[in-house]
């Protein structure tokens, strides 16, 4: 096989030695599928034209974002925050009772989690009343 498929073609560093393959085809021009015949030289006075990649952007996670906030969704202090989370949104609407501030902060946003303060965040787990949400 490798025999009869065996040619030699002219390249601008001299004849080369390849594998070649030609198909006949009536009123086109043949196809050709060629292995080898290619000049494994340096060209020195090669010009490189990468392409520049994308710059990398990072997106944070929004409750990330809130995190290093570091200021309580309800009464707006600065400080070191907690998150106090519920596990279903569906818990938020619970009819017959009237809701806490916090709690109907959450359902209007529709988040899960809420970064509050230390003392917003016991008062929340204690069942008192917190401050309103200031816009």
């Amino acid at each position: 096989m490798a025999g009869r498929c065996k040619t030699t073609i002219d390249t601008p560093y001299g004849p080369r030695t390849c594998l070649e393959v030609s198909v006949e085809r009536q009123g086109r021009k043949p196809l050709v599928a060629r292995f080898g015949g290619i000049p494994l030289r340096r060209k020195r006075n090669a010009v490189l034209s990468d392409r520049v990649p994308p710059p990398i952007t990072v997106r944070r996670k929004e409750l990330i974002t809130r995190l290093q906030a570091g200021r309580c969704e309800l009464c707006k202090q600065t400080g070191t925050v907690d998150v106090h989370q519920v596990r279903k949104l569906a818990d938020l609407e619970k009819p017959g009772k009237p809701q806490p501030a916090w709690d109907q902060l959450m359902a209007r946003r529709r988040r899960k989690t809420l970064i509050v303060c230390a003392t917003c965040h016991t008062a929340i787990h204690d069942g008192q009343p917190t401050t309103a949400p200031t816009q």
